[in-house]
């Protein structure tokens, strides 16, 4: 480290000191010709104001010193300059030097895998306090990304690890003759050949998705028109489990956005579904519209298991489920709300989620710009 503080103070200090001396050179050259071509005609004239005459021979002596003590002060101005440069120059690379540093050993930690890696309160000014705090916030943001990384590939395997094992058996008891294809084989052979499809074509979707690939299908819809063709084609599933599905629409009468008709239905369509999941028999889902300023507001609340603060921090994260009853429903890849969200940003909108807490329903809200 102290090779490389070295280095840094080398090439700074002397850069800072060039740049100095040539202001100060530049100045003492303008100065000096200033006082060379002006200087002299003035002080000749004064001279002869003050009653000396024009050719007396004490005048070339007065100008002569005139002229030495204006080389002298200058000289002695531009010496003394030098050395205030040089002091200046070398204070601030002295300064500069320990938090130039440290953000560059910290980078080299960050480009080597050590995400964690965060750059300390420097103490030398607005700009590089600035700086360490944008370097602090990248890597935070590439610690995010690779602990999401990490928990993706990891769910990810968990994900793949029921359904390959499931085939894997079956395929042995069918050679060993333990299983014959009957019925109730083919149907669970079916399942997790299905399960693995909806899979990788939700990780693709999400990609896509994420990646802001999405192809959009952008019209203009009334709100209410889109609300209840996601209403009728839930209808019949909520009412399958037991549970009301509740549709307030008045307050969102003549508001219209543009959306892609298809992919605002399979938002709704996830927000439902995932509501449906998690809400026992008895209880009641309510999609609600209304308007915001210049946005439509939807939300989607039930009155189901809940969420903790930290589950509705990852809400919206690949594959993040956050219970044990999450865990253990085979029925979603954990990518539903992810692919939502992306959707939704695509359409320049917002999704958000919020839960009183654990046992007391969750709310997730969508908001669209308006047509105007």
């Amino acid at each position: 480290m102290n090779k490389r503080v070295n280095t840094l103070s080398k090439g700074l200090a002397p850069r800072l000191l060039a740049g100095q001396i040539l202001v100060l050179l530049a100045g003492a050259l303008t100065a000096g010709l200033v006082a060379a071509v002006i200087g002299p005609p003035i002080f000749h004239d004064h001279l002869l104001q003050a009653g000396h005459q024009e050719n007396a021979p004490e005048l070339v002596h007065i100008e002569m010193a005139f002229r030495d003590a204006s080389l002298i002060a200058l000289g002695v101005s531009l010496l003394i300059s030098l050395t205030g440069a040089t002091a200046v120059a070398w204070f601030l690379a002295r300064r500069l030097r320990q938090p130039l540093a440290q953000m560059t050993d910290a980078a080299r930690e960050l480009s080597r895998g050590h995400y964690s890696t965060r750059v300390p309160h420097v103490g030398a000014g607005t700009e590089l306090e600035t700086l360490a705090g944008a370097f602090n916030v990248m890597a935070a943001r590439l610690e995010g990304v690779e602990d999401t990384r990490r928990r993706m590939l990891s769910d990810l395997a968990h994900e793949l690890r029921t359904p390959i094992a499931t085939l894997s058996a079956y395929h042995e008891g069918l050679h060993d003759g333990v299983v014959t294809l009957g019925d109730d084989s083919r149907l669970a052979l079916t399942a997790q050949t299905e399960r693995l499809a909806r899979l990788a074509e939700d990780i693709n979707e999400v990609s896509t998705t994420e990646e802001g690939h999405l192809a959009l299908d952008i019209q203009r819809h009334k709100v209410t028109d889109l609300l209840w063709a996601v209403y009728w084609g839930m209808r019949d599933s909520y009412s399958e489990k037991g549970l009301n599905l509740v549709l307030d629409v008045d307050k969102a009468t003549g508001l219209e956005t543009l959306v892609d008709r298809v992919r605002f239905a399979q938002v709704m369509t996830n927000l439902l579904t995932n509501a449906l999941r998690h809400t026992p028999a008895g209880g009641t889902i309510t999609v609600a519209a209304g308007r915001d300023g210049g946005e439509a507001i939807i939300t989607v609340t039930d009155t189901g298991e809940g969420m903790t603060p930290d589950q509705v921090l990852h809400a919206f994260e690949r594959f993040y489920r956050g219970d044990s009853a999450r865990t253990n429903d085979q029925r979603g890849s954990g990518i539903g709300l992810t692919i939502s969200k992306a959707i939704i940003d695509a359409h320049h909108g917002g999704l958000t989620a919020s839960s009183p807490g654990p046992g007391k329903g969750s709310c997730f809200t969508i908001s669209l710009l308006l047509v105007r």
